[in-house]
């Protein structure tokens, strides 16, 4: 999910929750007042989450696809391109002998989906960044053990402060924070 650029008022409210069961019945609540761009941070993976965000981000398996072809084309192209410019005729066998140029082809076809789908990842995740605004947030270190954080974003078309506080205070979190935006620390 994209997240709000340093133009909006605030990056947006998070609420905290103590139970996994809690944070999908409040993404489920806030899905159903009209909130669209709102993320979830758990410690482990929640099934009914995933669909409970609408979360059908798909680029990186596209950029691993792109990568796949990128590799076969080029292993496949190498060798063709190799046997036809330095011709050696070797007992008669041909100059083109696609079985033979498999193996490469599958190993450069490996090798280029995979790097595809770590540089895309990285890209896409703005990695490596050292602060994220959401890390200001009291207790958010704690999303990484026991503690479930739900943050609506604030360049949502409802979000106001106060009216998004208001509603995140129905769905009795733990805590409520504002984040702001802050610098990346030199």
């Amino acid at each position: 999910m994209r997240e709000p650029t340093p133009h909006t008022e605030a990056f947006g409210i998070v609420a905290e929750f103590d139970r996994a069961e809690d944070l999908v019945n409040a993404v489920h609540k806030t899905r159903d007042a009209g909130f669209r761009r709102i993320d979830a941070y758990t410690p482990f993976p929640i099934a009914e989450l995933t669909d409970a965000l609408d979360f059908t981000e798909n680029r990186v398996p596209w950029l691993t696809l792109a990568g796949g072809l990128f590799g076969a084309a080029l292993g496949y192209g190498m060798q063709v391109w190799t046997n036809l410019d330095y011709p050696i005729d070797i007992g008669g066998r041909p100059l083109l002998a696609p079985p033979a140029f498999m193996l490469i082809t599958f190993e450069l076809t490996v090798l280029f989906a995979v790097l595809f789908s770590i540089g895309g990842m990285l890209i896409l995740n703005h990695l490596p960044r050292l602060h994220h605004p959401i890390f200001s947030v009291d207790h958010f270190h704690l999303a990484s053990s026991d503690k479930f954080f739900l943050v609506i974003f604030g360049d949502d078309d409802q979000f106001h402060p106060g009216h998004t506080r208001a509603f995140l205070d129905g769905l009795q979190p733990v805590a409520i924070s504002l984040v702001e935006h802050t610098e990346e620390p030199e």
